[in-house]
């Protein structure tokens, strides 16, 4: 890994708690607020942030969701005058950024993040609940855009826990693979480009950095 120094600035920082997400008691805490007090990040993320399926979202590999601030502007041409615009956190991120997108982040990039060091772990599998969130579905849907466009957002791991303010800056500390970036694995695992270069997977598996989902997903995937 080599040493960088640059730097990426952080529009919001959002938390959010479980709450009834649908008619049928669903929960979830995709609808996150921006903050304005410190927060501490942990192992597992944000102290005052909840998830209410664990068995999906959360976890060591999971542990801060960070979404470009940068794709707003293709969303509203995509969605239109959508009220969830209108600030961030739209699409459920704990941290929304400027500048730093899936094509110029690659797996195993470590960051300052306020006292905390984070490190990519994956970019984000595109599910249901931004459908419903966003009131979308079918053609029109926002995870059949996600997986056209590859706006999917990265997943971070926590190295070293520490408060977060909502005016610190992303630090690049180490640059991780610089043939991996976010937006190259989603293609391949989740965008089928699995299907045109077959040999990359064996590759993505071994790839010691990447979360135990995504390198598990590519194994399935060699079958």
């Amino acid at each position: 890994m080599s040493e960088s120094t640059e730097k990426f600035s952080i529009i919001s920082l959002n938390v959010g708690k479980a709450q009834p997400f649908r008619e049928d008691g669903t929960l979830s805490a995709i609808a996150k607020m921006p903050v304005t007090e410190p927060q501490w990040l942990g192992p597992m993320g944000f102290s005052n942030d909840e998830v209410a399926d664990p068995i999906h979202h959360g976890g060591f590999d999971k542990a801060v969701h960070l979404y470009p601030h940068d794709h707003y502007s293709w969303w509203r041409e995509r969605l239109g005058d959508h009220p969830l615009l209108d600030t961030a956190a739209a699409f459920g991120e704990n941290i929304t950024t400027l500048g730093l997108t899936e094509e110029n982040t690659h797996i195993g990039d470590q960051f300052h993040l306020g006292e905390a060091i984070i490190e990519i772990s994956h970019g984000r599998q595109p599910c249901w609940k931004l459908d419903h969130r966003f009131e979308r579905k079918g053609r029109n849907s926002v995870m059949a855009a996600i997986i056209q466009s590859g706006y999917c957002g990265m997943y971070a791991r926590v190295i070293e826990p520490g408060h977060v303010r909502p005016d610190d800056t992303l630090i690049l500390l180490q640059k991780g693979d610089d043939a991996w970036s976010v937006a190259r694995l989603f293609r391949l695992l989740i965008g089928g480009g699995h299907k045109k270069e077959p040999e990359l997977l064996s590759e993505a598996a071994n790839l010691p950095k990447l979360a135990v989902a995504w390198r598990t997903r590519a194994q399935k995937l060699m079958k």
